[in-house]
């Protein structure tokens, strides 16, 4: 099972986190030969920053203050268009959200562990439910092409009653 879901409470290093989510972003447009502009860069650090999910206009807000500048919608849903493309963010459908993506050279389902407290959202991937979906949707007809899947509750932080200390 892959995960960033973390099942035990425990510290989690979050520059090494977001870190790791440049270097595999850099990585991967090298790979496809495509160019990781500063403002796609700059919206997929924003994205890594919490393990909440923002909506296009907490983007534009968020990019302002760290630019200084203002950037146009249109430019920000390129930039997301270009990070959706390449697997290194989704988005979560309730929320009309985005969350950067752990798993962006894989195939997985889309499993959401959304917190209704503190708003944090952990991805989990897992081959058993990927071959349930494919077998169900085999048995229905169905051409699946998309798997996406919301659960809500709460988080460890959450749950030990630390989410905001």
């Amino acid at each position: 099972m892959l995960t960033n879901a973390r099942l035990v409470h425990q510290p989690h290093d979050h520059v090494r986190c977001i870190n790791a989510a440049i270097a595999q972003a850099y990585e991967l447009c090298a790979n496809l030969q495509v160019r990781m502009t500063p403002t796609r860069e700059a919206i997929l650090r924003l994205l890594w920053q919490s393990h909440q999910p923002l909506g296009a206009y907490q983007l534009q807000e968020q990019l302002a203050k760290v630019t200084n500048k203002r950037i146009a919608p249109p430019t920000i849903y390129r930039a997301i268009e270009f990070l959706l493309e390449l697997g290194l963010v989704h988005r979560i459908p309730s929320l009309n959200a985005f969350f950067g993506c752990p798993f962006p050279n894989s195939e997985h389902s889309n499993i959401f562990m959304i917190c209704d407290q503190c708003k944090s959202v952990a991805e989990v991937a897992d081959k058993q439910i990927n071959k349930l979906l494919e077998t169900l949707s085999h048995k229905a007809n169905f051409k699946l092409q998309t798997r996406t899947i919301e659960l809500f509750g709460l988080c460890p932080n959450c749950e030990l009653g630390e989410a905001d200390e």
